[in-house]
């Protein structure tokens, strides 16, 4: 089975991608194009599913470049090779030839670019990290390297829906505690459960940050097992662990 790329037009320019779970080399509860280097998968296929996305970027494998991500806001500028790889959830270049990678399986995956100043971005970009401020950093970084904020262009790939993503009160009071506009993201559930919108809510400080484009793709990862990767499902079929979806970008 070939690839699956999504690619979106507000990103043409740079090559990029958002690569869904088919045509890879992993089986069982990873098959397809896993490319989580911390999962318990065969080392061996996941090498093999990042080399294929490798091929398709048009670079070397180790032209990839990963951060160890942790639900952050923190941003690394990269220039060259990682190693070891930085706890951050963010990376920015504006150097030719390199991979912005980041791993999800449910959170937002978020690619930036600025084809006019040519400066890329790409953030991991969960909950927590979407509400202490990962998107911005990003931003913010991008603009260090000489991107406008106008000119930049950010794309949400394939992330839980709010149909699937069901929260207890808990969650809902530290989004209120933030900003009580954040109410405009939830919607009622069974008892005192609520559902979540997690990409409208990386839209929304997206656009707050005043860049010139933002949008989603519209996959939901939870919904759709025969393409993408999903925790949340994963847990709720009790199995023993899961694969991750790569995006990726580069000038």
């Amino acid at each position: 089975m070939t690839l699956e790329i999504l690619t979106a037009d507000s990103l043409n320019g740079v090559r990029h991608g958002f690569f869904t779970r088919r045509g890879g080399a992993s089986s069982g509860v990873f098959e397809g194009l896993n490319c989580g280097l911390g999962s318990t998968d065969q080392a061996e296929a996941v090498q093999i599913n990042r080399a294929r996305v490798a091929g398709a970027m048009q670079v070397d494998p180790d032209a990839l470049i990963s951060a160890h991500q942790v639900h952050s806001p923190d941003v690394a500028t990269v220039t060259g090779p990682l190693d070891p790889r930085p706890r951050a959830d963010a990376m920015v270049t504006a150097t030719p030839g390199l991979v912005l990678t980041i791993l999800t399986a449910d959170c937002q995956p978020v690619l930036f670019s600025d084809p006019e100043a040519q400066v890329v971005g790409a953030a991991h970009a969960g909950w927590r990290g979407a509400l202490d401020g990962v998107l911005e950093a990003t931003i913010e970084a991008m603009v260090a390297l000489g991107a406008s904020h106008t000119g930049i262009s950010a794309v949400i790939g394939p992330s839980i829906s709010q149909r699937a993503y069901e929260v207890g009160p808990e969650f809902f009071d530290r989004f209120m505690d933030d900003d009580p506009e954040n109410a405009r993201f939830f919607a009622g559930g069974q008892d005192d459960r609520m559902q979540f919108d997690l990409p409208s809510y990386g839209l929304h400080r997206l656009r707050s940050a005043g860049i010139g484009n933002a949008e989603w793709t519209r996959h939901c990862t939870y919904s759709d097992a025969s393409r993408f990767f999903s925790f949340r499902r994963s847990t709720h079929a009790k199995e023993a662990d899961y694969g991750r979806l790569i995006s990726a970008i580069r000038l």
